[in-house]
C-alpha cells in the first residue's frame, strides 16, 4: 500500500513567500496560536491568532521547513525565538496588497460529493469553523 502524499502546505507556503519577496512585497503569516507547539510571544497573540512578518529583513535564521517554521524576530525591541508547526499556519499574504493564500484544514473531512443530477455549473460554498 502506498504512503499518503505529503502535505502541499509547506510547498505552497515557500512558493508564495518567494513570489512575494521577488515582487518586492512583505510576506506575513496568519497563525492559529492555539495549536500545540506554537512558540510566539504571548503579547503578540490576539483572539488566539497572531500575524507575523516573515520577510528576510524582519527575521533572522528563517527556515521554512516541511513540518516547522522557525526564526528569530524582534518583539517590543527584544529578540525572541518563533517556532510554528505547519498545521498552525492559516495563510500567507502580502502586506502591501493583501493578496495571498489561505490554507484549508488538512484534518477536515473532504467536501460532500456532488448530487447525481448536479451539472457542476454553480459554485459550492461550505462553512468552515
Amino acid at each position: 500500500m502506498a504512503a499518503p502524499p505529503t502535505s502541499r502546505r509547506p510547498y505552497l507556503l515557500r512558493a508564495m513567500h518567494e513570489w512575494m519577496t521577488d515582487n518586492g512585497q512583505t510576506p506575513h503569516l496568519l497563525v492559529n496560536a492555539t495549536v500545540p507547539g506554537v512558540q510566539v510571544p504571548a503579547a503578540a497573540v490576539r483572539d488566539g491568532r497572531v500575524t507575523l512578518n516573515v520577510s528576510w529583513q524582519a527575521t533572522d535564521g528563517l527556515r521554512l521547513g516541511n513540518d516547522w517554521i522557525e526564526f528569530s524576530a524582534r518583539f517590543s525591541g527584544a529578540v525572541q525565538p518563533v517556532r510554528l508547526p505547519l498545521a498552525s499556519v492559516l495563510g500567507i499574504y502580502a502586506r502591501e496588497t493583501g493578496q495571498g493564500m489561505l490554507f484549508e484544514d488538512e484534518g477536515a473531512p473532504p467536501p460532500p460529493a456532488p448530487d447525481p443530477g448536479d451539472t457542476g455549473s454553480r459554485p459550492k460554498l461550505r462553512v468552515v469553523k
